[in-house]
């Protein structure tokens, strides 16, 4: 799939570290540093912008190292970047441990990952088929 994409960043292009990575890293694009208290907030700017392919949508996800290390991570995850939207990727990070974290220029801070989707057409019935697990949700097929 190829993806257009605008880099106002002095930054280069997101890319995947590994042949079978799944999402590619992005990086904070800031004039100043921002530090984000417990339990704070921000949207970070990236300095991307992507036309995406109609059909796919680009999923910001959190990184794993930041969110297992450092308690930051992405608080609408996975956030999603609609085929139509031609603003910049802005990233909501939010600050779960109890310490201060800075976030400077050029920092890795999300995943961006591609991913394709189709458009559901409803069908209105008056029932649905049957099933083992019907209307157990929530934990109802137990923990193994």
């Amino acid at each position: 799939m190829t993806v257009k994409i605008i880099n106002k960043s002095s930054h280069p292009l997101p890319s995947y570290e590994t042949i079978a990575s799944a999402g590619m890293d992005i990086r904070a694009y800031i004039a100043q540093p921002v530090v984000l208290k417990p339990m704070q907030r921000a949207i970070i700017k990236t300095g991307l912008y992507l036309e995406l392919p109609i059909g796919t949508e680009a999923q910001v996800r959190p990184r794993s190292g930041l969110a297992a290390k450092k308690g930051i991570t992405v608080l609408n995850s996975p956030g999603t970047i609609d085929a139509d939207y031609r603003g910049e990727v802005g990233v909501i990070l939010v600050n779960l441990s109890n310490e201060d974290f800075t976030i400077e220029n050029g920092a890795r801070i999300a995943q961006l990952v591609l991913a394709s989707h189709q458009r559901a057409q409803w069908q209105e019935v008056a029932q649905l088929s049957d099933t083992d697990r019907g209307e157990g949700g929530f934990g109802s097929t137990g923990v193994k």
